[in-house]
């Protein structure tokens, strides 16, 4: 768990979420999700119909895979605030790479409070996602 006493702003954590996501991946999100948008699911209803070069990953499904990077960094059931921006899609062959910078460190109603920025990108460093995240950590 994230402790006050060893961190400081400026300072990053970095995880790779995936490497060569596979559209099984993708399917199985779909499944557990119980969203079957054809743009994740169908490859000809996606490259035919709607004119993108291939199915492409749920939002959430990259958001869950940046969230669970924040919580290994801060521990878990310490989150209080977790929001994200989708600017990029993410394709089938796609190796993603998170990272958290701490951009403040504060005390709060009692509780100790680390703020983050987040980005996670693909192998070309193109961003997928930018977010935040509020978390407690212990002193």
């Amino acid at each position: 768990m994230l402790k006050v006493s060893e961190i400081k702003v400026g300072d990053t954590y970095s995880e790779i979420l995936v490497k060569d996501l596979k559209r099984t991946q993708i399917v199985q999100y779909a499944g557990a999700s119980g969203d079957y948008n054809p743009l994740h699911t169908d490859e000809i209803f996606t490259t035919k119909v709607a004119g993108y070069p291939s199915v492409f990953a749920h939002g959430m499904l990259t958001m869950g895979m940046t969230g669970k990077m924040v919580t290994n960094y801060v521990g878990d059931g310490t989150l209080k605030k977790y929001g994200v921006r989708f600017t990029s899609q993410v394709w089938p062959g796609d190796t993603l790479s998170s990272i958290a910078t701490i951009t403040d460190i504060r005390e709060e109603n009692g509780e100790n409070i680390v703020e983050l920025e987040i980005e996670t990108t693909n192998q070309d460093g193109i961003a997928v996602i930018t977010g935040s995240a509020t978390a407690r950590i212990s002193s």
